[in-house]
Formats: C-alpha cells, sequence, structure tokens
C-alpha cells in the first residue's frame, strides 16, 4: 500500500472517530432532571416492656432513600447521586421528646465513616463508598435496565443485594429503595436548558415541629444541575413532611407503617395550601415559581435574594418584584439546599 494511500486512511478513520465521538457525547448530554424518594415510617416503634420486665420507650424512624439524576434524550442515566436520610425521634416513657429538636440531620453521605458500616461490613466498605459503586454501575443505563438488576436475598434485613459479577465486591447492602428512587425521579423528570455539567443534591433534614406523642421530620430537597459557570440550567425542589402520631393510651404508633409517604410536589392540589394562601396558588405551584427564578442564576446570586418576614412562621417571603405575586412561602430551606447542592455537585 502506498504511504500516501495509508496515510488518507488513517486521518478518515481518526475523522469517523472523531465523528462518532461527538455524536456520543451530544446523546449523553443531560435533558432532563429527576428526584426521587422512598420514604417509610415502618422502623418505628410502639412502648413496650422487654423480657426482663424494663420498659422500652417508644421511638418515631423515618427513611427515606433519594435520588438526584440526569437523563439524557435515549433516556439513559448521565449523572446520579443517592443518599440516605435516617431520622430518629426518641421519646420518654410519658411521650415527652427526648430527642434534641434543634440537632441537625445529616445524611449517610454526610456522616461517612462515622456511620459506621465498615466494621460490620464483609467486603470492608463503609455505606457512602457502596453508594458510589452502585451511582457508577447506574451510569450509561435506562431505567428498566437499573429496574431489572438481579438481586439475592442476604437476609431478613437485607432482601435485594446486587447479584452481578460489577457489584458483589462493592455493594453487599439492599438496593430495592435506591432502584426505585431512580424510577420516581424519571417518571417525575422535567426538561433543563442545555450546558449542564454538573449535577448537586442539597438538602435538609428537621425534626424541630416533633412534639410529645407527635413526632415531624422535614425533609427539603433540591436536585441541581450546573452549567461551566455555576449557572443553573435546571432545578428540581421538593419537601417531604412525615407525621409518626402515637396514641398515648394504647401506647401504639396510629400512623400506617406501611403508607406510601407523598412529598409535596407528589400530593399536588391535595397538599391544601390553595384556601390558606393570598395569592390563591398551591405549593407546587409556588415552588415552580420559584424554580423558574433561579434558572440562570448562580447559587451566590440565589443565596442573595431579596426577602422579608411576614410573620413568625415566614421569615423569609421573596421580596423582589418577579415573585412576589407569585411565592408567598417562606423559602429559606429551598435557598439553603440549592447552594449545598452546588457545593456537593460532581
Amino acid at each position: 500500500m502506498r504511504k500516501s494511500t495509508f496515510i488518507a486512511l488513517v486521518c478518515a478513520a481518526v475523522l469517523v472517530l472523531a465523528i462518532g465521538s461527538s455524536a456520543v457525547l451530544a446523546a449523553e448530554a443531560p435533558v432532563k432532571l429527576g428526584l426521587g424518594h422512598i420514604t417509610s415510617i415502618a422502623k418505628s416503634q410502639d412502648l413496650s416492656v422487654d423480657g426482663k420486665g424494663n420498659v422500652v420507650p417508644p421511638m418515631a424512624q423515618v427513611d427515606s432513600a433519594i435520588a438526584a439524576v440526569a437523563f439524557d434524550a435515549k433516556g439513559r442515566v448521565v449523572k446520579v447521586t443517592l443518599d440516605s436520610a435516617q431520622s430518629k425521634i426518641n421519646f420518654n416513657k410519658d411521650f415527652s421528646v427526648a430527642s434534641d429538636l434543634a440537632a441537625a440531620g445529616l445524611t449517610k453521605v454526610e456522616l461517612g465513616d462515622n456511620y459506621g458500616m465498615r466494621k460490620a461490613s464483609s467486603i470492608g466498605k463503609e455505606w457512602n463508598e457502596q453508594i458510589a459503586s452502585l451511582e457508577e454501575w447506574m451510569v450509561g443505563k435506562t431505567v428498566p435496565e437499573i429496574m431489572a438488576l438481579k438481586v439475592k436475598e442476604r437476609d431478613a434485613a437485607h432482601l435485594a443485594v446486587p447479584d452481578v459479577p460489577e457489584l458483589t465486591s462493592s455493594v453487599t447492602i439492599t438496593v430495592q429503595d435506591y432502584l426505585a428512587a431512580v424510577e420516581k425521579a424519571w417518571e417525575n423528570a422535567v426538561p433543563v436548558a442545555t450546558g449542564g455539567v454538573k449535577l448537586g443534591l442539597g438538602h435538609e433534614v428537621s425534626i424541630a415541629s416533633s412534639k410529645p406523642a407527635a413526632a415531624q421530620v422535614n425533609t427539603t430537597l433540591a436536585a441541581t444541575l450546573f452549567d461551566k459557570n455555576g449557572k443553573v440550567v435546571g432545578v428540581f425542589i421538593d419537601t417531604i413532611q412525615t407525621k409518626v402520631p402515637f396514641d398515648t393510651k394504647t401506647a401504639k404508633v396510629t400512623a400506617d407503617r406501611d403508607e406510601k409517604i407523598k412529598s409535596k410536589k407528589e400530593l399536588g392540589d391535595a397538599y391544601g395550601m390553595v384556601k390558606g394562601s393570598a395569592i390563591k396558588k398551591e405549593w407546587h405551584e409556588q415552588i415552580a415559581a420559584l424554580e423558574k427564578w433561579m434558572i440562570g442564576k448562580t447559587a451566590k446570586e440565589i443565596q442573595a435574594l431579596k426577602v422579608r418576614e411576614k410573620d413568625a412562621n415566614h421569615i423569609a417571603v421573596p421580596d423582589v418584584p418577579e415573585l412576589t405575586s407569585r411565592v408567598t412561602m417562606t423559602v429559606e430551606s429551598f435557598l439553603f439546599t440549592v447552594g449545598e447542592s452546588y457545593t456537593d455537585a460532581r
């Protein structure tokens, strides 16, 4: 073969590869953003008496598996961040609150090595390391492919442990809720502007609204997609308000432990804010207006939103012309979670 012909063929091959790579990159650009959660109160405990006759005080527990996911035009996962918020509210025997209501709620990712799974792990990996391996496995797959993950039952507490070669040595936690959270993220995914390169998940977990015989966990979440300049190209904000009431006479949890807990966005008009709203807008309508206002702004610009105190329960209501007629709820938690999502974006 002549040298000139060989060089021409090589150049043509390089061009084809370059075009192919560009096509792949274009196809993998995020076009949708979703936020999913699976929240349960199943592990909450009634007041009871143990085998030695000792009174065991009641305890409310709220577990939320969370997924922030960016999808491409073919429905494949481009970026995904998984986390878990495990909140416990302890009560005394008289049902007064024993937990520190001012304590900040930390997720399992935030706890890192302090979560303490490594010492009990057969593979010597902490929870945040295992969830990172699951995230990596999900990238490039569609939701049906993710939901088809082969799993096995390890024991009564681990009903769905990955059973595929890529994960058996890196993930031994049960994963069904994280798969389901990704599926929900796909179901509620919304279009985003072009240019998204980093995905962040922000959260604020509070038990401050808990009262005697009535636990409450408020989990505010923000999935945010940022461009190379740190500007928001897509944002999905939601709040899960979970209540665990007790009957002091029967000493039992009165809520349905098997109930599928819905977020405020999922509740939609059923949340019931309209009847008390001065602008006659439901929670999901107001948060949509705030999300729209955030597009094109940096986290710093969002944090600088001018607000005013309307009353003791609304200490940070937007005070800018673009929002005063569309958002009358207090927004400090939403601004905080978007700011945190930028800090943790990857």
